[in-house]
């Protein structure tokens, strides 16, 4: 899925989440959920690390690969 193979980017150019958490874990973090058939936008995941620059990537991705 290309919006995995995109979150997988991101997780290794950046330099803090290498260390954070595998590449795995980041991935798992942004579930693509689905509504009417129509992808919704991953949400800012709560428990992790993440933070808004990191989460903004997310964002951008998901639009490249969705619309």
């Amino acid at each position: 899925m290309l919006f995995e193979m995109r979150l997988e980017e991101i997780h290794r150019t950046d330099p803090g989440l290498r260390y954070e958490m595998t590449n795995r874990e980041f991935v798992d973090l942004f579930p693509v959920k689905y509504k009417n058939g129509t992808p919704l936008k991953p949400e800012h995941p709560v428990k992790s690390s993440v933070d808004r620059d990191v989460y903004l990537k997310v964002l951008v991705a998901f639009k490249q690969c969705f619309n």
